[in-house]
């Protein structure tokens, strides 16, 4: 870890405070803390710094919304996203960290056109007369076969984005906000599955981390100081969460994923 000046410091405190809000309330704001560790510490070794404090942030997000997981979408998700880690892992010990920026940004600007897209068809959908809504009655069976089997590919695909983008830059959480937000999660459904997601996720991404020398006492020293900030981030957040309505935090997340893939792409 290289030595900090003030400024530094206080960068990291604010990417920490960043880091709980985006837990209990805002989720794609952690991607702003990816940003800034990036650029204040050297590139691997913020990754692992980053990693701890976001596992604290987990632990209040868990203790806030362990009672609105979708434990179903869940199940569909894990086994995927551990098989997007360990390609992640192979690939950063490989790929330079351009390459592997420029590469989640693209990733992310693909998944919010394809949100947009659903979400423009659903409410053309919604907006069809009876008659043809009648029509369709006879194809519902089979309709309701292909929703299941591309449910199931959908999962498999982004829990495979997911386990990569997290693992090789901390950066699994736009990935998975489109997934919620593709899905309509509400917003304690939304916050409580990702809960429990990124801490699963981000526990089991630990051994990696260290085995790759991206966590060391060095880093875990530094993330002691910086820890308090989190603590207050997560506190702001769930007091700010009671009070948003559905369709502001829709936009935010999709607003938070656009600004994080320009970032990327960019930078």
């Amino acid at each position: 870890m290289p030595d900090l000046s003030l400024l530094d410091f206080f960068l990291l405190a604010l990417a920490a405070w960043l880091v709980g809000l985006s837990k209990t309330a805002l989720p794609g704001a952690g991607t702003i803390s990816v940003a800034i560790f990036a650029a204040v510490l050297p590139a691997r070794q913020s990754t692992g710094a980053l990693l701890t404090l976001l596992i604290l942030g987990d632990l209040f997000a868990v203790w806030t919304y362990h009672a609105h997981a979708d434990w179903a979408a869940l199940r569909r998700l894990v086994p995927a996203v551990l098989g997007g880690v360990v390609v992640g892992t192979f690939f950063l010990a490989t790929a330079s960290d351009a390459a592997v920026r420029r590469v989640i940004g693209a990733i992310l600007f693909a998944l919010v056109a394809v949100t947009l897209a659903r979400r423009g068809a659903a409410t053309r959908g919604r907006n069809r007369s009876w008659l043809e809504i009648e029509g369709d009655a006879a194809g519902r069976v089979d309709r309701t076969t292909r929703r299941a089997s591309r449910r199931r590919l959908e999962s498999g695909s982004y829990g495979v984005l997911a386990g990569f983008t997290t693992m090789v830059a901390n950066a699994g959480g736009p990935v998975v906000s489109m997934y919620f937000l593709a899905a309509r999660f509400s917003v304690n459904r939304f916050l409580g599955t990702a809960a429990w997601f990124f801490f699963a996720v981000n526990v089991a991404k630990t051994p990696f981390s260290v085995s790759l020398g991206l966590i060391s006492l060095e880093s875990l020293r530094l993330d002691l100081l910086l820890a308090p900030a989190v603590v207050v981030g997560a506190l702001i957040g769930r007091g700010l969460a009671r009070r948003i309505n559905q369709e502001l935090f829709d936009r935010l997340v999709l607003t938070l994923t656009i600004v994080s893939a320009t970032y990327l792409l960019v930078v």
